[in-house]
């Protein structure tokens, strides 16, 4: 059987278990939270207090701390990009000819995407009300960011798509969860409850795909292990790659942005080395068996990257002048 008609064999199969999963790790729309439940209301006097408390709270975040909030909202707000790219796997069919209905990987998909739209949403209210950025700006920054795609390296292979969202919801997750710790020490109790509450619905996230890519395992073990050592090689790249401000080319803004997420221990190159030990841990890689040649040096190669990245880490230097972004640069607080 030729190597495609295999993945899709086992796409085939695992999708008879993909209600399950949205069952587990997603939540119904009358249950799950919304943007307005952690926004000011205001239909009511007491909301534009609300908002005033936002206002006031928000004077006491600093530069950086803003360049990253920016940066991570406009990613969450790129999902058209995402939901195509995903939607375009082989396996996920929108459209099932022979049923009149999409197979459950395409509904996995949208269900994602409507969890993960109320992100942005969220996180692009609060920036709005905040008084502290420039919106116009930052809108620029998302269309050019929906406009540009990207290119995460997986092509249409649902081996690598799988390894790829794995690794970057537990990043989010990350980048959110510390946000949210930074506000809460600044006092602003309510932006840290917006982090904390989208990181842990990226934590739910996370434990799905990497179910998916454990189940792969089981069925495909020598191919799922090349798809993975085969990400780890190219390095994860993270969805806002392409960012830039207005008036820039493509990519130009991520540096920067990476810097200042690293200066504020945000996300740091620790961080990914981290995600990496977790996901072999997880997949429990150093105990597979049954693998071919390549698969076995693959494994090997994954089980020693994370102490070889540990001592590259350890020379690198991260900038500590940051960088003056058009999203913030205006607000009085260089």
């Amino acid at each position: 059987m030729a190597l495609d008609n295999i993945r899709l064999e086992v796409m085939n199969t695992v999708e008879k278990s993909v209600q399950g999963f949205i069952d587990k790790y997603l939540i119904p729309v009358e249950e799950i939270w919304q943007p307005t439940d952690l926004l000011p209301n205001l239909q009511t006097e007491e909301g534009f207090e609300g908002v005033h408390q936002i206002r006031e709270e928000a004077k006491e975040l600093g530069y950086d701390f803003w360049v990253v909030l920016v940066a991570d909202m406009v990613t969450e707000e790129a999902l058209p990009t995402y939901e195509s790219w995903l939607m375009d796997m082989e396996g996920v069919e929108q459209h099932d000819a022979s049923q009149g209905k999409s197979n459950s990987w395409a509904k996995w998909v949208r269900h994602w995407t409507g969890e993960e739209n109320r992100h942005g949403d969220t996180l692009n209210k609060y920036l709005y009300l905040s008084g502290r950025v420039d919106m116009k700006e930052i809108e620029k920054t998302t269309q050019h960011l929906i406009n540009d795609g990207f290119d995460i390296g997986t092509g249409r292979d649902p081996y690598r798509n799988f390894v790829y969202t794995s690794f970057q919801e537990l990043a989010t997750n990350i980048s959110h969860k510390r946000v949210g710790q930074l506000a809460k020490r600044k006092g602003n109790k309510m932006l840290a409850k917006m982090c904390n509450i989208i990181a842990g619905d990226e934590m739910r996230h996370y434990m799905a795909y990497r179910e998916f890519v454990k189940t792969i395992f089981e069925h495909d073990p020598s191919e799922m292990m090349l798809a993975y050592v085969d990400m780890m090689k190219k390095k994860i790249v993270m969805p806002a790659q392409f960012i830039r401000e207005s008036g820039q080319g493509i990519a130009e803004a991520f540096e920067n942005f990476s810097n200042a997420a690293q200066r504020l221990g945000v996300y740091t190159t620790m961080d990914y080395i981290d995600i990496l030990k977790k996901l072999n841990d997880y997949w429990e890689i150093d105990k597979m068996r049954d693998l071919n040649d390549d698969a076995e040096k693959a494994r090997d190669y994954l089980m020693a990257l994370p102490d070889r990245m540990t001592r590259i880490a350890s020379r690198i230097a991260v900038p500590q002048d940051p960088h003056t972004f058009k999203w913030v640069s205006n607000n009085g607080m260089l």
